[in-house]
Order: structure tokens, then sequence, then C-alpha cells
């Protein structure tokens, strides 16, 4: 059926990485999500009014809430699609995250209101209709919403859709809480007891927990999360696959949201070969991450002198004392000023996040040790912290 869908509806189906098509995924699934919540909110809800269950028309409400997420994440892929302007350079892609938090809001407030209505029927208990119709109509409900699920998780792997990933668990947990509803009206039925406020709450109080998760999950991506190791990991290959390419380090990437991603990294090369060879390579690299990759790389370039046995011998050295302190920490842009009464030994460092000493105080150690090697060298030393995670 999702295949069937996407053939119909989304052309060119396979570019993922084209933002118009990207655009027609979210269309698709946001209709979806409307039409199905829709239905089953109409059905539910009268189900639940002319058989007297605040359970069932708890989940009814639950399925308007999910069709209000739909729309607007329907809104939230077409904001953004808008091309990058003036006042937003880097486009407006991060509108898809702003509409799941908003979605996230929706679905908490829904949730209060139901342990409201819930704490009602609990305190004032009344006898909940039961038929044939109410069990084919949760079991077909539960049957939807796993398709739901599929559904969105499907696309939202396809085109890397937090917001589509987030609605997928969010139809899981309405297929938790319909079952619920269901084994509440069958254990009424058979044992007589009143439990239709209590599965209320329990349906409520599923629904405040989900949009607890989808907070966290939306607020994420819009405060700036790292990079996952596969890409880092494809980063590192791909520029290392290039011949002139020495090294790499302080890499930077920055997410505007799916399909804007920009990064910026260090590249060793070696100090000797001509500057203009040199950069040809490293817009050749620009290039090629913007067409294979879609992403915006920018490189700075870091000559490394390669032919100086002396430097080499006592980089090597200093790489010994790094690693007694930690195996954790990396070294970079190795140099040394040689003078006639003093060398300066000058050096980047790159800690961990909760790494065990301050930056000072891991400064100042590298400076005695280098200094009780011998007291002619002088270290200056930069502290810097990873945004990558480690590969």
């Amino acid at each position: 059926m999702t295949e069937l869908l996407i053939r119909l509806f989304v052309k060119d189906s396979e570019q993922v990485s084209n933002p118009d098509v990207r655009g027609r995924y979210g269309k698709l699934s946001g209709l979806v999500g409307v039409g199905t919540n829709l239905l089953l909110f109409v059905v539910k809800f009268l189900t639940g009014f002319f058989f007297h269950s605040i359970a069932i028309m708890a989940d009814a409400v639950n399925n308007f809430s999910d069709m209000a997420s739909s729309l607007i994440t329907l809104i939230g892929f077409k904001l953004s699609s808008k091309p990058a302007d003036a006042q937003h350079p880097y486009g407006h892609a991060r509108m898809e995250y702003i509409s799941g938090l908003i979605v996230s809001f929706l679905v908490m407030m829904v949730g209060v209101q139901l342990v409201q209505s819930s704490f009602g029927k609990i305190l004032r208990p009344q006898p909940t209709g039961f038929g044939f119709a109410v069990v084919a109509i949760l079991a077909v409900s539960i049957l939807l919403k796993l398709w739901q699920s599929a559904f969105y998780a499907k696309i939202g792997k396809k085109i890397d859709s937090t917001a589509l990933q987030a609605s997928s668990q969010d139809s899981r947990n309405d297929v938790l809480s319909t079952a619920a509803v269901l084994l509440g009206a069958l254990v009424s039925r058979y044992t007589g007891l009143m439990l239709d406020g209590w599965m209320g709450l329990a349906v409520a109080a599923f629904i405040i927990v989900s949009g607890i998760r989808l907070i966290i999950d939306t607020t994420s991506p819009l405060l700036g999360l790292a990079p996952t190791k596969e890409l880092v990991r494809e980063i590192y290959r791909k520029i290392m696959s290039y011949q002139g390419i020495l090294g790499l380090h302080d890499l930077n990437v920055h997410n505007y949201g799916p399909g804007r991603c920009f990064a910026s990294v260090h590249c060793e090369v070696p100090a000797d070969e001509d500057i203009m060879v040199s950069h040809d390579i490293i817009d050749n690299i620009e290039r090629d991450f913007l067409k294979d990759l879609n992403i915006h790389l920018v490189i700075h370039l870091d000559p490394i002198v390669t032919g100086d046995e002396r430097t080499n011998e006592l980089k090597g050295v200093v790489a010994g004392i790094i690693r007694e302190i930690s195996p954790d920490i990396t070294m970079h842009d190795f140099r040394v000023v040689w003078g006639t009464t003093h060398s300066n030994l000058i050096f980047d460092v790159v800690v961990p996040y909760r790494f065990r000493m301050a930056d000072d105080q891991l400064q100042q150690t590298l400076v005695d040790r280098i200094h009780q090697m011998n007291p002619n060298y002088h270290a200056v030393v930069v502290v810097d912290h990873t945004y990558v995670p480690k590969i």
C-alpha cells in the first residue's frame, strides 16, 4: 500500500535529496495522516458518545490531536521547502523541527485535558455500553494505526525526517493505548468492574509521556545535535581519498534542517607543495562534497613540514607524552621554531567533553612535561574541543 501511494503521488520518488521531491513526500505523509486520523476520530467519538465510554472518547481525542499533528507537519514541510532569502541565508528547513515542537505541545495539552475528564469518570462512574461494534471499531483502529506507523517509518527513513519518525513512534503508542481501551472494555463487560475511567486515565498518561518524548526529540535538532558517527566517518574517508591530503582536524558540522548541511574542516597538506596545486585540490574536494553528499564544505588549508627529521622526531616524543596523559587526546599543527637559546614547540591538542582535567591544567601539564624533557624547549599549547563524535 505504501509503495503504491508513493508511485501515485511522489514524482521522481528516488531523488530524495531533491528538496521538491522531499516536499512531495511530506505532503503525502501529511494528507494520509489527516485523512486516516480524521476518520478514526469521527468513528471513535460517535462510538464513545453512544456507548457512554470516556476511554473510547479519550482515544478519539487522541486521534484528533494526531490529525492536528499531521496538519501542522504538512504546513511545516511546505514552509521548510521555501528557498533561502536575505533574512534566512541558510534556508527554512528547520521549520520542520518547529512544526514538530508545536505538535508535541498540542499532544501534551490533550493529555492533560483527558486526565481531568478521566478523573471525573472515576469519581462518578457510569455503566458503559458494549457490543460487537465497539470491538470491531477498536480492532480496525489498531490495524490502521499499525499500518500508519509503518508508513511513517518507511518515509521518515527514506527522507531522513525526524518529524515523521516521531509520528511513527506516536502511531505505535496509539496502538498500545487503543489496545488498553479494548482490554478495559472486555474486562468491564465480563467482570462488571467499571474500568472505563481508569483506562481513560491510562491513555491520558500515555499521551503525556509521548508528548514529553516528542518535545525532547524535536528540541534536540533545534539546539544543535552532533553529527552521526557514520557521517563523520564518511567525511574523513572521502577527504583522505584525495592525493595530497596528509590529515584533517577541527571538523565542524552544522545542520540547518534536512538537506541543509554545512561543514568546515582543516586539511593538512605538504608545506613544500606548490600552494596553487594544494588550493586546486581543496577546491575539488569542496565541489565534490556539494555534488556527492549535498554538504556545503569550507576547507582551511594547513601546511605541514614533512622533510625535517629533527622536527618529526620531536613530534613523536611529544605525542608519546600526550598519550601518557590520556589516549583520548589528539594533537595537530605541530611545528618548531628552532632558536639558539631556546626553541618554541607550537601545537594544538583536542580533548573530549567531560575530560578529567581543566583546559588550563592540561595546558600547564604539557608545558611542564616538555620543559622537564629539555629546559630549552618552550611549549605553546592551544587546547581545542571536538564537535564531532569519536570514530
